[in-house]
């Protein structure tokens, strides 16, 4: 097929006696029309093209908290329980995330390890592992809670979750043998697998009667944000270690 425009502008030069004196700067002027409307339409279909974005950008972190009643949050309010706290604490400094509670009331570690495969969904990408008040309490051997929570560790290292170990102490009538068998559990489990971990799920809150209920164990919603203020930047050096996993 001759070039249509060559063919056009031959045509016209080849003739300049033509009655039409201005054949070439029609000629130019259809061009000109062709080309513009070529310009817009590959414009549009620019504009229209979706933006291909990387995939782990604003894809939110997926956390569940395993625990039990302190993180389940006995005693108050569902949108005032830990996990919910955590969440939109987290939301409100721009970080995408889902936290999901799978506290369990009256849960020892053992009891936790049992039901962690039905507890910890396929696609989570980091536990907060709050286990081990009810050990202590019921004065459970801490060699016992010890290799329950070493099992729950190792688990969920194999299925390549990242986790932040809160640390709880044994109360003082448990003797202070108990108390340090009990409370060396967690640095040492949390340093064997390098995980993320926080000393003491009441800290700044246990003792202080305006931020626990009446049973003077467990927080109320003020203790719980006073929780989740304490413990966010360790929250947050989970959520770094996740993004920094999606990126490998």
């Amino acid at each position: 097929m001759p070039n249509q425009w060559g063919y056009l502008f031959a045509k016209k030069i080849e003739r300049p006696d033509t009655d039409r004196p201005h054949a070439i700067t029609i000629g130019c002027a259809r061009m000109q029309r062709h080309l513009t409307a070529f310009v817009l339409v590959t414009v549009f279909l620019g504009c229209c093209s979706p933006i291909r974005l990387p995939a782990t950008v604003d894809r939110p972190v997926k956390i569940v908290v395993l625990g039990d009643s302190l993180s389940a949050g006995f005693g108050v309010p569902r949108d005032a329980a830990f996990p919910s706290r955590l969440e939109q604490a987290l939301q409100d400094k721009g970080i995408a995330v889902t936290v999901a509670d799978a506290g369990v009331s009256g849960d020892t570690v053992s009891d936790g390890l049992r039901r962690l495969d039905r507890s910890i969904p396929e696609g989570t990408e980091a536990v907060i592992l709050e286990l081990g008040a009810n050990d202590a309490e019921r004065g459970v051997d801490p060699k016992v809670t010890k290799a329950a929570l070493d099992n729950i560790l190792r688990r969920l290292k194999d299925r390549h979750i990242e986790v932040l170990i809160i640390g709880f102490r044994a109360p003082p009538d448990k003797g202070p043998g108990y108390a340090r068998a009990f409370d060396a559990i967690y640095p040492a489990l949390a340093s064997n697998y390098s995980f993320v971990w926080y000393p003491f799920i009441l800290d700044g809150v246990a003792g202080d009667p305006r931020l626990i209920q009446l049973d003077g164990e467990h927080p109320n919603a003020d203790g719980v944000t006073i929780i989740v203020e304490h413990i966010l930047p360790q929250v947050e050096q989970l959520i770094a270690r996740v993004r920094a996993a999606r990126d490998v």
